[in-house]
């Protein structure tokens, strides 16, 4: 009884954060249309979507908790999840509206002329970040949902909280990857239309990771297509740091870290100095 009075409290909690959000995003969409300052036009955009992407974090959480067979009353749920969703949709417009201002004929005009590589990598930089940030901001609403899943003393672990460690785990993993080819893109080891192949993929995580947790179990099946050692190349480019290490072992816990070149050329010196040859004794055959 004590847990459901709680789960309500959170629930009530959240819609009153989501008619505050929504309020907020409404008094920001006015200022970017009332204003006629370039400079604080961008500020204000930035602005929405810090709170767009506040609202999405409550909705996560809608969608969560709208299939909890446990909540009965769904409608508050639902109602909110549409006002987002409403939102959401509000923010893409606008969002394509600066982007299409950006490029048109009159903008073009007055800057200077981008070389077609460069402008490919700035895209590549644009996704890469955006998808990072996205993540980052799964695992902060996952977290959060974790602070609130308390283990009892005596009692079993909630399954729930384990799925939330797993994609808080894999989301890390994720990031680091995707964090190590942004470096690997800005040191000309990668090219743009290497990074388009698994775009795809790596969006199709972003948006169904939840619903098809199984599906993703592997996260480097996900970067094979580039056909590049994320590790090798970033310690052969110089751009896999110490820090880098020590991170990847945090992302994946009970993980080696990943070899360095010395390390590696140690091993192999090793293995080719313990690789001698036995013959097999000849067999003994009993007599007669």
């Amino acid at each position: 009884m004590g847990d459901k009075r709680k789960l309500q409290t959170e629930i009530e909690r959240t819609l009153k954060k989501v008619q505050e959000g929504v309020e907020i995003f409404d008094g920001i969409w006015n200022k970017v249309y009332e204003s006629e300052n370039s400079n604080q036009k961008e500020k204000f955009e930035a602005d929405l979507k810090k709170e767009i992407k506040k609202l999405q974090r409550y909705r996560d959480q809608i969608k969560t908790w709208s299939a909890n067979s446990d909540i009965k009353d769904k409608k508050q749920l639902l109602d909110a999840r549409k006002l987002i969703e409403r939102e959401m949709e509000r923010f893409k417009v606008c969002e394509k509206e600066t982007k299409t201002k950006a490029f048109s004929k009159e903008g073009l005009g007055q800057q200077p002329k981008t070389d077609p590589k460069e402008r490919a990598r700035g895209e590549t930089r644009d996704w890469l970040n955006h998808t990072v940030d996205e993540l980052n901001t799964q695992v902060d609403m996952f977290e959060a949902e974790m602070e609130g899943l308390v283990v009892k003393k005596g009692k079993a672990r909630p399954p729930r909280l384990t799925h939330l460690e797993e994609s808080v785990s894999r989301h890390k993993e994720h990031v680091l990857r995707l964090e190590q080819i942004l470096r690997l893109v800005d040191n000309d080891v990668i090219q743009p239309e290497e990074v388009a192949d698994i775009k795809d993929f790596v969006d199709d995580y972003l948006e169904r990771n939840q619903e098809d947790f199984d599906e993703f179990c592997d996260v480097d099946e996900l970067y094979e297509s580039l056909g590049v050692d994320l590790v090798k190349a970033g310690e052969d480019s110089g751009t896999l740091t110490r820090d880098d290490r020590s991170r990847f072992e945090k992302a994946i816990p009970g993980a080696d870290p990943p070899p360095t070149k010395s390390s590696r050329e140690e091993k192999a010196s090793k293995a080719s100095k313990s690789a001698v040859v036995e013959e097999d004794p000849p067999s003994r055959s009993s007599g007669p």
